[in-house]
Formats: C-alpha cells, sequence, structure tokens
C-alpha cells in the first residue's frame, strides 16, 4: 500500500507540472487554458488527499501498535 501512494503522489504531481506548463497565464479560464487550470486544482486535491490517507495509515498503525 506504502508503495502505491507514493506512486499516485509521483503522477499527481507529474499532472501537476504538466497542467501549469499548458495555463496561459494572460487567460487562464479561457479555453483549454481552463482545462489545464482545472487539472491543476484535481492535481492538488489528489495529493492533499494522498498524504492524508499517509499520515492515517501512520496513525493507525501507532494505534495497533499499542494495543
Amino acid at each position: 500500500m506504502k508503495i502505491l501512494i507514493y506512486v499516485f503522489l509521483a503522477l499527481a504531481a507529474g499532472l501537476l507540472v504538466f497542467n501549469v506548463f499548458h495555463i496561459d497565464f494572460e487567460a487562464p479560464l479561457e479555453g483549454d487554458s481552463f482545462a489545464a487550470t482545472v487539472g491543476v486544482g484535481a492535481s492538488l486535491c489528489a495529493i492533499i488527499l494522498l498524504v492524508i490517507l499517509k499520515i492515517a495509515l501512520k496513525i493507525q498503525k501507532k494505534i495497533k501498535n499499542q494495543s
């Protein structure tokens, strides 16, 4: 599970970088730039959720070891 989380984090980071380069900063909400902006938002959400999952698994492991 740990390796899978890191793989997904790498994919989300790669998509984030890819989409940042496709944003036209003069008009970020028009045309293809809008799709890139949405992609950046989705990538950031995925990264945040994966980090929360990693922290939750770490807490679960500590609680299990205490019992």
